[in-house]
């Protein structure tokens, strides 16, 4: 099969879908990958690298798609990607397709079979593609919460830590998934008072049970939210449904409750954000003013740190990039049946529930469609 890797295009992304030890695997297999020039130098990768693992260098994102059976990406095609996608081509990256109706329809149009990493999910529940970038996401909404707290920067201008004398800052962090026990590691690495809230009692007991001290948790419900919102100097927004549309946990009407200059991360963003007033921003204008309250909305977070985040991606997915390039995708569907979870739309039909409930489409079951 052949494999193309195109240099990511959207606004501020760093990432590449794929590392040179990636494409090395890939060649051993005995398939043919396409990389375009550049395509690594935000994750400080050389074409010479993917060439001496024997990668085939080509000058534009065209010959990518025009060459390849499998495309390997990082986020969601652009417009002009779009545009290239061929009949019956796969397309495997983080697609968020659920809050975008307008890159749904692309990609039906395109007769693609797009295949998202966000909604590859495990026996256990657990979202193996999802989870690394959610890591380092989590990790990073704690920073940078910790960052636009500055005055200088338009926060409280609160240390999170405190000092001796001086209470630390009040982290409120909504969800207990990954993004959110990540969140909290950092945030309470950092000497802030963190609180977790999560509708799933379970979740809680467990995050309990193993960070004992570490930080206090909270039953998810209106009350609760606008409660711990009021108080909190740093909120976090770390709520996720695989594949659906992220629940809208924070409304406009809070926020003249918060602190002025209290600071908003909302990492569910890319899915339409669990605050009601925030909206997807880049790391080249990252931040905005609602109602006294800073908001970070960038949608691509872990892109800030593209070396890590890069071979951390790539650590997951090749698992699996492999299958498909080995056996097809229908054929790897069958064989890694984690994979089908991820199918979000072939060709021209949604085969992912939340997503065909989100835009009013009618949904068609994977088995209908990949006999």
């Amino acid at each position: 099969m052949i494999v193309g890797v195109p240099k990511e295009i959207k606004e501020d992304e760093y990432r590449v879908g794929m590392t040179p030890g990636g494409v090395k695997e890939l060649v051993a297999h005995g398939h043919r990958v396409l990389v375009e020039n550049g395509a690594g130098t935000g994750s400080a990768i050389t074409d010479d690298e993917y060439a001496t693992v024997g990668a085939e260098l080509v000058p534009s994102a065209g010959d990518v798609y025009e060459g390849s059976d499998l495309i390997i990406k990082v986020k969601e095609p652009q417009p002009s990607e779009i545009a290239m996608i061929r009949d019956g081509q796969v397309i495997f990256a983080f697609l968020h397709l659920a809050p975008n109706r307008q890159l749904t329809e692309g990609l039906m149009e395109s007769g693609a079979v797009c295949i998202a990493y966000e909604t590859v999910e495990g026996a256990d529940g657990s979202l193996p593609l999802l989870a690394p970038m959610s890591e380092i996401a989590g990790r990073m909404s704690a920073q940078v919460g910790a960052e636009y707290l500055q005055k200088p920067k338009g926060g409280r201008g609160v240390l999170m830590g405190g000092v001796p004398g001086v209470l630390p800052a009040k982290a409120a962090i909504l969800g207990g998934g990954v993004v959110g026990t990540n969140a909290a590691f950092v945030a309470s690495g950092m000497g802030a008072e963190v609180t977790i809230v999560d509708i799933d009692i379970d979740r809680l007991r467990y995050l309990e049970e193993i960070w004992t001290g570490r930080f206090r948790t909270l039953y998810s419900n209106r009350h609760n939210i606008e409660q711990i919102v009021s108080a909190a100097d740093l909120v976090i927004g770390a709520a996720l449904v695989p594949g659906a549309t992220a629940p809208r946990l924070v409304t406009r009407d809070m926020l003249p409750g918060m602190k002025e200059g209290a600071v908003i991360v909302d990492v569910a963003v890319d899915q339409g954000g669990c605050v009601e007033t925030t909206h997807a921003t880049t790391h080249h204008d990252p931040v905005f003013v609602e109602e006294g309250v800073l908001h970070y909305g960038v949608a691509n977070i872990p892109g800030a740190v593209p070396s890590t985040s890069t071979n951390a991606l790539t650590n997951a997915t090749m698992r699996y990039v492999v299958a498909l390039a080995d056996k097809g995708w229908e054929e790897a569907v069958r064989g890694l049946g984690e994979l089908a979870g991820g199918v979000n739309v072939v060709r021209g039909v949604v085969t992912c529930r939340p997503v065909a409930q989100a835009h009013g489409f009618a949904y068609t079951p994977l088995e209908d469609v990949s006999r």
